[in-house]
Formats: C-alpha cells, sequence, structure tokens
C-alpha cells in the first residue's frame, strides 16, 4: 500500500473530546500535544506572558511533535502587546544558502529532479529561522528566564513520553523518508515506535541543555551550528557557516484586512497565505456565501470556486518581496475582487478561472514577467497559541515542512532538519524561482481576528497548501454560522487548489458531494480531517476565553481560572 492509500485509508483513533475544549479567564493554551499545552499553561499560571508561554511550548514540540516541528524548523510568530495595541509578525522562515543555484534542482543530465528526491537532499534544507524567531520574541516580550522556559522540556526529553497514535501514523505514512540517524531514533534496533511506548531523547536533552546554559545563540553560532554544517557538508549540501550565523528574524509589520466588521491581521509576503486568507474571505463576503446553509452544496460550491480564484493568482504573483514587487494592493482592491467575483456562478465547474491582472489596481509597482503556475505539493506542520491574563496573544505556526522534513537528524544532538526550500518553483519561469539568499513562499497562516479594535479570536492550521481553507472554513463557522468554537473546527471541511479536484473530509454532506460530481468537480474523500485548526475565542464582555484544539491530532485546549488558578 503506497503512502496515498494509507493517508486515505487511516482511520483516527477515539480521543478524549473534552480535553480538546476549555474555558478561563486567567490564561489559555491550545496545541497539537498535551505536553505543549501543559507547559504553556503552566508557565501562564506562574506569571509568564503569552511569549514566555510561546517559546516554552516551542521548545517542548520539538520533544513531543519532532516530525512536524523542532530545533531546525521554520515559522511565523504573530504578537499582539495589548499594552501597545499593535501586532507584529516576527519572521522566522527559512532562507535560502548564499551558494544555493538553480542547477542544484537538475541531474547530470540536466533534467529536473523529481520533487520526491528534493525533500531528502541536502541542498534544499533552509536556514533554520523558529529558534531566531523565539530569541527574538523572547528579547522583545519575554518576562521570564530563558532556562527556566526550557527545563520542562529538558525533563520531557531525558524521562520521556509516550508515544501517541499520531507518531504511530507518521512512522507507517513517512518512515521510509528518515535518514540513517533518524531511523536509529524511530525505528529502535529497526523496529517502528508504536503508540504506547516511551520514547525518550536523551541527545536532544543534551542539545536543549546546552541552549539553556549558552543561549539560543548557540544554535547558530557554537556547537549546534558545527554540527549542523558538518551534516550537510557530509550530506553534500551548500550551506555554510556563514549562512546560519547571518540569519536575522525580523520583526514585520502584518497585513490587514477584514471581513465584515472583523479586522483580520495576518503575516506579509514571504508568506503567501495572509494575503489569500484576506483575498478568498473578500471573495466570500461578496457573494454573500452565509445566505446558504452550512451543509449546502451552494456554499461548499462557493468555496471551491473562491479557491481556484485566490489560489491561481498565489502561484503566479507571491515570492519574496525583497526580489519581486507583489501586487498586494491590488489583489484586494476592491475592483478586482469584484472582477473575480465575475467568475463564479452555479452553472457549474469554470474552466475559465485563471489568474488575474491585479496590477493596474495596484500603485506601488510595475508588473513583473507572468509567471508560471505549479500545484503545490503537501506539507506538515503545527500550530499553537497562547493568551495571557493580561490580553497579550502570542501565536506561531512552525514547520519542518513534510513529515520529518530532510529526514536527516543531526547526530548526536537529536532533531530534525527541515526541507523548506522544496516550496520554491525549480526554475526560473516564476517569481517563486529558487536563487540565493532568498525565502520562498510560505503557506503558513497564523491569524488573529479583531471586532471594535479588540482580540475576538485567534486561529492557523498545518496542513501545507490547505493551510488557508482550513483557516478561512473555521473563521466562516464562528462568524457567520455562529457555531461554538470546536463545533466550528469539527465542521467537515473541503480543499480546491487550482484543479477541478476537490479534497474534502470524509464526513462531508453525500448530497453535498454527489452535486458537485455532477457539474464537474472531482471528489476525493478522506477520513483525515483537512488541517489541525487551534483556536481561542475571547468573550470581552466577559472576561472569558474559550479554547479549542482539533481531533485529527492528540492535541488538547487548557484554560485557567484567575479564582484558583487551576487549569479547567
Amino acid at each position: 500500500m503506497n503512502t496515498r492509500e494509507i493517508f486515505l485509508n487511516q482511520k483516527i483513533p477515539d480521543i478524549n473530546r473534552e480535553e480538546q475544549r476549555a474555558i478561563g479567564d486567567f490564561g489559555m493554551t491550545a496545541s497539537a500535544t498535551k505536553q505543549s499545552s501543559e507547559i504553556g499553561a503552566q508557565v501562564l499560571k506562574n506569571g509568564g506572558n503569552a511569549v514566555d508561554a510561546i517559546v516554552a511550548m516551542q521548545f517542548a514540540l520539538a520533544v513531543s511533535e519532532p516530525f512536524n516541528t523542532g530545533l531546525g524548523a521554520s515559522g511565523f510568530l504573530l504578537v499582539y502587546n495589548q499594552y501597545s495595541g499593535k501586532t507584529k509578525v516576527i519572521n522566522g522562515h527559512s532562507k535560502a544558502p548564499d551558494q544555493l543555484t538553480s542547477d542544484m534542482c537538475r541531474n547530470e543530465k540536466g533534467e529536473p529532479i523529481p520533487f520526491s528526491e528534493r525533500t531528502i537532499n541536502a541542498n534544499f534544507i533552509g536556514i533554520p529561522g523558529i529558534l531566531k524567531a523565539m530569541e527574538t520574541a523572547f528579547n522583545t516580550y519575554g518576562t521570564m528566564p530563558l532556562d527556566r522556559l526550557i527545563e520542562p522540556s529538558v525533563q520531557l526529553a531525558e524521562e520521556g513520553m509516550e508515544v501517541n497514535w499520531l507518531w504511530d501514523m507518521a512512522l507507517k505514512m513517512y518512515g521510509d523518508r528518515v535518514g540513517t540517524t533518524a531511523k536509529s531514533f524511530f525505528f529502535p534496533d529497526n523496529v517502528p515506535l508504536v503508540k504506547g511506548e516511551i520514547v525518550k531523547n536523551k541527545e536532544l536533552a543534551h542539545t536543549l541543555r546546552i541552549i539553556q546554559e549558552k543561549g539560543i545563540d548557540a544554535f547558530y553560532h557554537g556547537e549546534i551550528g558545527d554540527a549542523i554544517i558538518q551534516l550537510i557538508n557530509n550530506e553534500n549540501g551548500c550551506m555554510s557557516k556563514e549562512d546560519l550565523q547571518g540569519y536575522e528574524s525580523k520583526i514585520q509589520e502584518p497585513i490587514l484586512g477584514s471581513y465584515k466588521d472583523f479586522h483580520i491581521v495576518t503575516p506579509s509576503p514571504p508568506n503567501g497565505a495572509g494575503v489569500s486568507l484576506l483575498q478568498l474571505l473578500k471573495i466570500l463576503e461578496k457573494v454573500k456565501i452565509e445566505q446558504y446553509p452550512v451543509n449546502s452544496w451552494e456554499k461548499h460550491y462557493l468555496l471551491a470556486e473562491a479557491m481556484r480564484i485566490v489560489f491561481t493568482d498565489k502561484l503566479t504573483y507571491m515570492g519574496d518581496p525583497d526580489f519581486t514587487h507583489i501586487p498586494v494592493e491590488g489583489l484586494l482592491h476592491p475592483e478586482y475582487i469584484a472582477e473575480r467575483v465575475k467568475l463564479i456562478n452555479f452553472e457549474g465547474l469554470n474552466q475559465g478561472v485563471d489568474f488575474g491582472n491585479p496590477w493596474k489596481y495596484d500603485k506601488k509597482g510595475v508588473q513583473s514577467e507572468d509567471s508560471l503556475h505549479r500545484e503545490l505539493q503537501g506539507g506538515e506542520t503545527t500550530h499553537f497559541t497562547a493568551v495571557d491574563s493580561w490580553g497579550n496573544i502570542a501565536v506561531c505556526t512552525s514547520s519542518l515542512e513534510h513529515y520529518f522534513g530532510s529526514g536527516i537528524m543531526v547526530p548526536g544532538y537529536g532533531f530534525l532538519l527541515n526541507n523548506d526550500l522544496t516550496d520554491f518553483y525549480p526554475t526560473e519561469e516564476s517569481v517563486n524561482d529558487l536563487q540565493a539568499n532568498k525565502y520562498p513562499v510560505s503557506s503558513k497562516c497564523p491569524t488573529i481576528i479583531f471586532k471594535d479594535e479588540k482580540p475576538f479570536m485567534t486561529l492557523g492550521s498545518p496542513g501545507g497548501p490547505t493551510i488557508v481553507a482550513s483557516v478561512a472554513q473555521v473563521i466562516l463557522h464562528v462568524i457567520d454560522y455562529k457555531m461554538d468554537l470546536k463545533e466550528a473546527i469539527e465542521q467537515p471541511r473541503i480543499y480546491n487548489s487550482t484543479a477541478p479536484t476537490i479534497l474534502c473530509d470524509g464526513s462531508l454532506n453525500e448530497e453535498v458531494k454527489s452535486k458537485l460530481s455532477s457539474i464537474g468537480f472531482e471528489i476525493i474523500g478522506t477520513d483525515i480531517a483537512i488541517g489541525n485548526v487551534q483556536a481561542v475565542l475571547m468573550d470581552q464582555e466577559k472576561n472569558i476565553m474559550y479554547g479549542a484544539a482539533d481531533s485529527s491530532r492528540p492535541g488538547v485546549a487548557i484554560g485557567i481560572f484567575k479564582e484558583n488558578n487551576e487549569g479547567y
């Protein structure tokens, strides 16, 4: 059975869904692992703020979800400071090394290296940025000692944790991608770890001890960095010490948009998901999607066609803004949105959907050459959030790009390296082409929504190209269909890219699937939910927070009450 068949036939085990919803008035955490949520909640109980908690949670996820994130990952962190009322983006996205060239995408015959081979090729390891982002966030907003934030994860790595069903599934689906060092950890005695076993990562604990003692700088300038570069060089990769040492995590302005009376804040390019989310929501607002029942074929038809419109634009225009102008203003201009809406009708699949021309609505640059489209490959990542008693919010999506990243684990240090540079288009015919010192386009979409200038909800999801679809649908389910947060997350979701194929949750109404098939869509069902949304909703009038974790992973949400300072 191949990976796709395993994916489509995998059954999610029963989990305690009560752990996946929470309420509190003193703080809230939500993530894809119980260990991470608990560690973050304890930081909040001990007087730490949201950024303290999110830093601790990232280290905890490096132990408890090491195949989706870790020290070698990348990510975007969104921080809302309630004192200033400002939201900032901390960019920890992977960057291409200085010696990377487009020739590295081709074999000795000059032919493109197949995508599957690029995913385990050391030349497609991006300079890891997540720890730099955490360092920048901590230095800007943090209040607790860093070594104290790391200590729970050290103990977790040393004492061990029980392998959950997600580990078991990941190894069955993608375990063949791991290299020799990683195999010795995930396949002890050549046998894969299985649900219920206790797994310890003493090498990762050693690495975390170094960071406790010497700071995150040790990862980029010290012995950890030296081990990374030596390994990549041994694997014939091109990253150098100078690449690692020169990496900077920038504090950036987010992109702002709206949906009805709500204001939406999300990362700007080189994150491509933020613009796409805002564009998708504006199209759906224009067609008044809320007039159709939540389980109707009309609602799902509008979603599918709107996604096709938005993602053709994304694949055409999104790149690194340091290398090309991106027509953000044009893509979100009301007149351009109105033009794109005209492509939608209820007669059937519109064969004429293609990228539009936002340049005539964009005043900040001139048109660049058109780029070729490509179908994004599936990826995995993780999303987590923390809200503190003061009202500060920290929300992060971090990733190794695919399950197990590059499959390359740093010997003696216990963490995997990403394969983020597979997000580049491997030729020069795209604004997202592979170049040295360039960010590939990211699909990460950590999001904060405001109502009347106060935080209303924060959410995000893993899922590579499906992330925007997951985030948008949960927003619609909460705002338009007035669903409870957990109910909104569990509502069946769909994803459609530039092609007529729709990926849908297995629980989607059969009548909806039949109707969409009859008008030209190809329906592919799966029992695994699209994405894994973690979210917190804030009731400002009652001063109550509601948290929810998605049942597609064994995550939890933990709320804290001021009265007894205990988790709910």
